[in-house]
């Protein structure tokens, strides 16, 4: 058994921030990562923070941006929390040593940061490494706390389930499974962080990396913990859409240097311009409607993507601003350049999870939340562009305070029980696993996508609890293995995210019913709180 100061369930920039925060504080962490340290979805960031660092900025211009994005559904107390504490952790990342991109500063006869724009925002406000910002932090990150002596990492762990003192409602541990040793290990420790990430892989296509099965959601829930408005799941407007990069996104960051979405004539060429027909910021409304935009406009005339383009910007500085994405579309036989880009939307962000406070405390004792699994009132009914490494990164710190001040008043690490691998048999129907998961996403994508309605969730609701009982029964039977956790965790997501969409007789943000298109005056969260409901998920 291992035992330390606080577990990290997660490694990318909520995760590896809390660690090094802690571990240079002198408190022994633990690190898990599901395969690599640095295989989260933080590395797949190409736009990237959102933080005021310009004189013509203001904190409130960003909060009521954020406020505006989040279609009223915003908890303002968060945003500001988040908002204010944009420029330290930036100058944190910078002393960790995170190259962003820099320009000249004639005013100081040296460099400044660079400041780019994107959906959404008022004004330049995005703090970025050229187009791959997330790569930049994660590899930083990630080398530190490879150094780091009051860091354990222990790569190619998945979380089972956390280990709790239920009689104090707190949380003790938690289950690994090792994918080299194929046997679950027990960590015990004072606290436990999940920084998991979202749950977008319950959908058929998605930007995510595999991995954002949704873990850390279904495990807090299982331990009894709140989870808050998880019908708000974000759509990318602009998925490359390419046979051979199914996940590959094409930043919002080009609309904010003044990409075009554009529909494609007969023969393909970039054709009529259509944003400006559903919202007076055309190409730089928020996510929800530009998704929307293209849904519709794919569904009205039976195509399979629309066009971006930003070849009437000038050749060089397409490649010094984008570089990342110039290369992966040239190895791809695309010169965007001089060629239109084929996208689509994809699921990208879960805007709900875990219900915390601003601490990123939970319902359990000892048990944290933070970045994309966490809900903290920052997002509301749609994430404001490049706000998600931002809130990473500020409630890693609120946490880290929290847990310094203390985490000597917790108990000390307990003994616990191995876990139990006696009860169950290898299967041989593991075939079952890869069918369950390709049904469970294709319905989700089919009936709780983009455009909604009450028949399609119901329908939806019915699938998915066939599916939850068959793969209870599946997990209690047989030996479980990284798939079939991932696929336990990923159905209880879909049933919270159907549950959550029905309760919602109204049009608000990401979720948007055909038969309720009307937004109430008056905008409440989506609480589902475990034991409210004898039907729900297990």
């Amino acid at each position: 058994m291992i035992s330390t100061d606080v577990l990290v369930i997660g490694s990318g920039a909520a995760g590896l921030s809390l660690a090094l925060r802690l571990a240079q504080a002198g408190r022994k962490v633990c690190v898990v990562s599901k395969t690599r340290i640095s295989s989260g979805s933080t590395l797949w960031a190409q736009g990237g923070i959102s933080a005021v660092l310009d004189a013509d900025d203001s904190l409130e211009n960003h909060v009521q941006d954020t406020l505006i994005a989040g279609a009223g559904l915003c908890d303002e107390q968060a945003v500001r929390f988040t908002v204010a504490r944009g420029p330290a952790v930036i100058r944190w990342l910078v002393d960790q040593g995170v190259e962003f991109t820099q320009v000249d500063d004639d005013e100081q006869q040296g460099h400044k940061l660079h400041l780019t724009r994107e959906g959404g925002h008022s004004h330049r406000r995005i703090v970025h490494a050229a187009d791959a910002t997330g790569r930049a932090v994660e590899t930083t990150l990630v080398g530190l706390a490879e150094q780091h002596p009051n860091i354990t990492v222990l790569e190619r762990r998945v979380a089972v389930d956390l280990i709790l003192d239920r009689a104090n409602k707190r949380v003790q541990g938690a289950y690994l499974y090792n994918r080299d040793s194929k046997h679950v290990e027990a960590v015990s420790a004072r606290a436990v962080a999940l920084c998991t990430g979202g749950a977008n892989q319950v959908y058929l296509y998605s930007s995510n990396p595999f991995g954002a099965s949704g873990d850390g959601i279904a495990m807090a829930w299982r331990a009894g913990c709140r989870v808050a408005n998880m019908e708000f799941m974000q759509f990318h407007p602009t998925c490359l859409f390419h046979p051979e990069a199914r996940n590959f996104l094409i930043s919002e960051a080009l609309r904010g240097e003044g990409a075009l979405l554009r529909l494609p004539n007969a023969d393909g060429s970039p054709g009529e311009r259509f944003m400006p027909r559903f919202d007076a910021r055309a190409e730089l409304a928020p996510r929800d409607i530009v998704a929307r935009a293209i849904d519709h406009e794919m569904k009205r005339l039976g195509l399979k993507h629309v066009l971006l383009d930003i070849t009437h910007k000038d050749a060089d500085f397409i490649r010094a601003h984008f570089p990342s994405i110039h290369a992966r579309c040239l190895e791809l036989g695309l010169g965007i350049t001089e060629q239109a880009i084929p996208v689509v939307p994809s699921a990208h962000f879960t805007c709900g999870g875990i219900l915390t406070d601003l601490s990123a405390r939970t319902d359990v004792g000892g048990l944290y939340a933070i970045g994309e699994a966490a809900c903290t009132g920052l997002h509301g009914a749609n994430r404001l562009a490049s706000n998600s490494l931002l809130e990473c990164l500020a409630f890693a710190s609120a946490a880290a305070d929290d847990l310094l001040a203390t985490l000597d008043d917790q108990p000390a690490p307990a003994a616990l029980r191995p876990w139990d691998e006696s009860r169950v048999t290898d299967s041989d129907e593991d075939v079952v696993v890869s069918h369950n998961w390709l049904e469970l996403r294709t319905f989700m994508w089919d009936y709780v996508g983009i455009v909604r309605t009450s028949k399609r969730l119901e329908r939806a609701l019915r699938r998915v609890q066939l599916l939850n009982g068959e793969i209870h029964d599946y997990y209690g039977n047989y030996k479980i293995n990284h798939h079939l956790l991932e696929l336990r965790n990923l159905v209880v997501c879909a049933e919270l995210i159907v549950r959550s969409a029905l309760q919602r007789k109204e049009s608000r943000g990401l979720h948007y019913m055909l038969d309720y298109p009307k937004t109430f005056t008056e905008a409440r969260p989506t609480i589902l709180t475990p034991g409210s409901d004898p039907a729900q998920t297990r």
